[in-house]
């Protein structure tokens, strides 16, 4: 079936997305554009029960999980939104013109329909775990209308933003198991999330240097070396952060132990493994998407994740 922008405005096309098979492809586009790869950011939720000692606890671990799903919904409809937004910009992108809204696929109208029942469904579960959450979550949701209509089109601004977002996944962790987050937490969450995001923007301006032209005007604002400045410094300041964190008072008193700080290596090769994937320039998929796929990446996540829980937990 043609799926180009011009066919969907066909009304025999139309009559057909009202059919079984219309539907379940409507479906099957809509469910790609929420991007369910990218729900692995939200294992941020998850950081205050591990750090808060909550692990073992079953009912913290059920609300963590439940909030971490919550995020996921509403961060899927902001995916989405921003899609429907930037359809035309990235149309003429050399690697997001085959996203669903982009491409024709997936009509509008039923973009944002979706839309509306993400964010409706992540509030209610939200609320039902704790008023507190769904306003969280509702925080999140605005913020990031206001990243898609105006604030992503600022230069560094959109950084701060897309951090600060992070910085809320964190929050809604806390409040979904009762655990009062360190600064420490806070710090090295905003850092990382704004490595994350440069690293992103550094690879759509070399992107679309690389085929000529620009989808968005914030990139003309950008300068690589500038980037890659920025990058090197917040990897510094990033890791030392972190070792600063494991030897910290407050950590080697509620831990008991000044172990955690073996766990500054995986952090390092994380850092370092990213910075690799973003040097890269591969045009087929973001440093970001890249990062969910990488064995290295992943086994050292794993490595990390063992490691501290056995710190943590069993006072290696």
């Amino acid at each position: 079936m043609d799926v180009s922008p011009t066919a969907i405005q066909d009304p025999s096309i139309a009559r057909d997305n009202f059919t079984k098979p219309g539907v379940l492809r409507v479906a099957g586009h809509f469910l790609k554009a929420m991007r369910p790869v990218q729900w692995v950011k939200n294992v941020f939720v998850l950081a205050p029960l591990v750090f808060g000692l909550k692990l073992s606890d079953g009912a913290a671990l059920s609300r963590a999980l439940l909030a971490a799903f919550a995020f996921c919904l509403v961060s899927s409809a902001v995916y989405v939104l921003n899609d429907i937004v930037d359809r035309e910009q990235d149309a003429r992108h050399p690697t997001k013109r085959r996203r669903p809204i982009a491409s024709g696929a997936l009509p509008v109208e039923a973009a944002r329909f979706g839309v509306g029942i993400l964010v409706m469904l992540s509030l209610a579960l939200g609320a039902l775990l704790t008023p507190a959450l769904s306003v969280v979550l509702a925080a999140y949701f605005a913020l990031n209308v206001a990243y898609t209509w105006r604030l992503k089109h600022i230069a560094f601004i959109d950084i701060a933003c897309i951090a600060l977002g992070f910085l809320l996944r964190v929050v809604a962790g806390g409040l979904a198991t009762a655990v009062e987050v360190s600064v420490w937490l806070f710090a090295c969450t905003f850092l990382l999330a704004s490595l994350l995001a440069l690293g992103k923007r550094r690879h759509e301006l070399v992107a679309v240097h690389k085929v000529g032209g620009s989808t968005r005007a914030v990139l003309d604002q950008y300068r690589v070396e500038h980037i890659d400045w920025a990058m090197r410094a917040l990897a510094v300041v990033t890791v030392l952060s972190y070792a600063l964190y494991t030897v910290s008072e407050s950590t080697v008193a509620n831990f008991g132990t000044r172990s955690l700080l073996g766990s500054v290596p995986f952090v390092l090769f994380g850092i370092f493994r990213f910075n690799q994937l973003v040097a890269r320039h591969d045009d087929a998929q973001s440093p970001t998407d890249t990062m969910v796929r990488d064995l290295p990446f992943l086994a050292n996540g794993a490595l990390f994740s063992v490691f501290i829980t056995l710190v943590i937990y069993l006072g290696w």
